[in-house]
């Protein structure tokens, strides 16, 4: 397996330390990986106690149709002061629970915009149609949609290559209108089957 998943006080102690000894001083956030409603972290009174008490910017992830559960769940305990969500054109169902995370004064990371490539390698006709019209690529299209968000305060990005970090930064020159931003958000789809098709994706 590429990673392992295991929100317990044992694996905390072990990755915190690990990291301050890469990071020494510079680390500014620690975020629990792929956080989710029914984890046994929200269980643990003794991690959860080493948590609050590590003297680390604290924050958590979230992957899956579930994220808004694991969202809510987690700003109730008062403790992290990040988190980072899956959000994009296809699958925007975490954006009110993220709203919500906002607006308790949590630092909102977007990651996934692009849908894992899928926006910007086949785009949408939608997609394409308005990056055409703003003389940028699709993937600048699917990035300023995340950054029109006004809950997002950091958009993720993960190029390869600079010319595709040039690509991506066409965003900041792209003012979508209120058209193109309906014509957005109707690319949704179902969380579930959105979810079914990430997880079959071919990763590299």
């Amino acid at each position: 397996m590429h990673e392992v998943k295991e929100h317990s006080l044992a694996r905390f102690r072990t990755q915190l330390a690990e990291t301050r000894a890469l990071l020494g001083d510079r680390l500014a956030l620690y975020q629990v990986h792929s956080l989710t409603a029914d984890s046994p972290l929200f269980d643990d009174p003794a991690l959860l106690s080493e948590l609050a008490e590590s003297g680390v910017r604290l924050g958590f992830s979230t992957s899956g149709p579930a994220q808004p559960d694991a969202i809510r769940r987690a700003v109730e305990l008062g403790l992290f002061t990040a988190v980072q969500s899956t959000w994009n054109a296809f699958e925007p169902s975490v954006g009110p629970a993220l709203a919500e995370a906002h607006a308790a004064g949590l630092h909102v990371l977007v990651k996934e915009p692009l849908a894992n490539g899928r926006l910007a390698v086949e785009p949408p006709a939608p997609v394409a149609e308005i990056a055409a019209a703003h003389g940028v690529g699709a993937d600048a299209v699917a990035l300023a949609f995340a950054l029109a968000q006004p809950w997002a305060d950091t958009v993720l990005l993960g190029p390869a290559s600079v010319a595709q970090l040039d690509s991506n930064l066409g965003a900041l020159t792209v003012l979508l209108t209120a058209p193109e931003l309906d014509a957005l958000a109707a690319l949704a789809q179902p969380p579930a089957g959105y979810w079914t098709a990430r997880s079959g994706l071919e990763w590299r």
